[in-house]
């Protein structure tokens, strides 16, 4: 978000990403050959997830299109898991489906209403819940949680990168935006490989719903950093609707 040419700055962090999982990849188990399939679909879905990302931040603020893209994504997977995994919801979980709509309905309805941002938040929430069902299933069948990580990054930072250099405009101005943002580029992609590397493991011993709701409360850290360091206003109603949907993700699968 703090990056001048958002694009460029997804580009950045995904190639660092990228470059840390091919480091460690000769060092781990590789993933069961039935896993692949999974990998595959993963790495679309997160190509897709990157520019999206990239979009909705040049369009909203991160208070705003952050926790509506990670707030709506639990509420999807909880749906689609009881189908898909057969993971049936408890009456908590139900309850925290509501908590998360009503977060969310207040998210919406103060600034990104009406806006690109809007709909680009949404679509990408969609994105998420569905690599999140992918992987939840892939890992599962890799027996190597951190190599099907690593392979994930690797693949979709070298797409993205790839495409940045296809095109002759940002292919110049790559260099230039590399020399100046580097250390963005990795912080974000360790930040973006640790912490999914965790989710992945994690799915391999408890239900993907579980899971994917723990993991948004990350929207309470990205309300905080975005008025602390991103200097966004952040209106009472804001910070409430946060905290909704922060609320929401836990109870969702309290017991």
């Amino acid at each position: 978000k703090g990056g001048s040419d958002k694009l460029l700055t997804t580009v950045l962090v995904a190639g660092s990403a990228a470059l840390l999982g091919g480091v460690a990849r000769p060092f781990l188990d590789q993933p069961d050959p039935q896993s692949w399939p999974y990998i595959a679909a993963s790495v679309v879905l997160q190509v897709v997830y990157y520019a999206l990302l990239a979009r909705a931040y040049q369009d909203a603020d991160m208070s705003q299109a952050y926790p509506l893209m990670r707030g709506c994504a639990p509420l999807l997977v909880a749906v689609f898991s009881v189908y898909w995994l057969g993971e049936p919801l408890s009456a908590s979980a139900w309850l925290g489906i509501a908590i998360i709509c009503g977060g969310i309905l207040g998210m919406a309805g103060r600034g990104l209403a009406g806006s690109p941002g809007l709909g680009l938040a949404l679509g990408n929430a969609c994105v998420i819940a569905s690599y999140t069902l992918v992987d939840g299933v892939g890992v599962r069948l890799s027996g190597a949680p951190v190599a099907y990580g690593q392979w994930i990054f690797l693949l979709s930072g070298l797409v993205l990168l790839a495409w940045a250099l296809a095109q002759s405009l940002r292919r110049t101005a790559l260099a230039g935006y590399l020399a100046r943002n580097w250390h963005y580029g990795l912080i974000g992609g360790f930040g973006t490989i640790a912490s999914y590397s965790l989710a992945l493991w994690a799915m391999t011993l408890a239900p993907v719903a579980v899971i994917a709701a723990l993991r948004e409360t990350s929207i309470l850290f990205a309300t905080a950093i975005s008025a602390l360091i991103l200097k966004e206003r952040l209106s009472a109603v804001r910070i409430a609707a946060a905290c909704v949907i922060a609320l929401g993700a836990v109870t969702l699968r309290l017991p």
